[in-house]
C-alpha cells in the first residue's frame, strides 16, 4: 500500500488490511481480526479488548442481560433460566404456594402499600415471562373481627393483586382471586406474631384449564 493511499501508515507488518490500507475487521466489532478471538461477534455486542462479547449482568443475578427476561430482580432473589424470579417450588411431589412477603395493605382495607408494588412488579414480570402459568391470587386474614368481615376482606385484598398484576399485563384470563377468611391459618392466633403471618396473600399455580 502506497504511503499517499494509507489511511492508517501505522499498521503492524504483517496485519492483514483493507483497500484503504486499515486492518480488516470482518464482524464490525472494532477489533482488527488479527487480534479477534471471537471474529463473529453479533452486530451491536460490546466488546473486550480481544474482540469477546463482554457479558453483562446488571442485576447480578447470574443470568447475562443479552438472554435476561426480568432485568431488574432484587438482589437475593432465586431465578430460573431466563433471570426471572422463580414462583413456585416442588416439595414432597406438590408444587408449594407462594407467600407474597412484603405485600402488605392499609390496615382493615384492601388498599395496597406502595412497598408492595417492588414485590408485585416482579410476580408480574415472570408471569409475562411464563405464559403458560395460571394462578390463583388466595387472599387470607387472622381471626380478629367477624367472619363475615374477614372474609370480605380476604377477597378485595386478593382481588386488588389480581387487578394490579392486570394493570403490569398479566391476562386476566390466567388469574382467579379468591378469599378464605380465617380459615387457612398457617400460624396460632393467639400471638401478634402468628396473626400476622396468618395475614398474608399467596399465590397458587393451577394446572391448565379455566380456574
Amino acid at each position: 500500500m502506497l504511503d499517499g493511499l494509507d489511511q492508517c501508515p501505522g499498521t503492524p507488518t504483517g496485519v492483514a488490511v483493507n483497500a484503504a490500507g486499515c486492518p480488516t475487521d470482518a464482524d464490525g466489532d472494532g477489533v482488527p481480526d488479527g487480534i479477534d478471538r471471537c471474529p463473529n461477534t453479533p452486530a451491536g455486542r460490546q466488546v473486550d479488548a480481544l474482540g469477546c462479547a463482554i457479558v453483562t449482568d446488571a442485576d447480578g443475578d447470574g443470568v447475562p442481560d443479552s438472554i435476561d427476561r426480568c432485568p431488574d430482580t432484587r438482589a437475593g432473589q432465586r431465578v430460573d433460566s431466563i433471570g426471572c424470579p422463580i414462583l413456585f417450588v416442588v416439595e414432597r411431589g406438590e408444587v408449594q404456594p407462594l407467600i407474597l412477603r412484603g405485600v402488605n395493605f392499609e390496615v382493615g382495607r384492601s388498599a395496597l402499600t406502595r412497598e408492595s408494588y417492588v414485590i408485585l412488579d416482579e410476580v408480574a414480570a415472570s408471569l409475562l415471562a411464563h405464559s403458560d402459568v395460571r394462578v390463583e391470587i388466595a387472599g387470607h386474614t387472622d381471626i380478629t373481627g367477624s367472619r363475615a368481615l374477614n372474609s370480605r376482606l380476604s377477597r378485595e385484598r386478593a382481588q386488588a393483586v389480581e387487578i394490579y398484576l392486570a394493570q403490569k399485563g398479566v391476562d386476566p384470563s390466567r388469574m382467579v382471586s379468591r378469599g378464605y377468611g380465617p380459615d387457612e391459618p398457617i400460624a396460632t392466633n393467639a400471638t401478634a406474631a402468628g396473626r400476622a403471618q396468618n395475614r398474608r396473600v399467596e399465590l397458587r399455580r393451577l394446572e391448565g384449564g379455566t380456574p
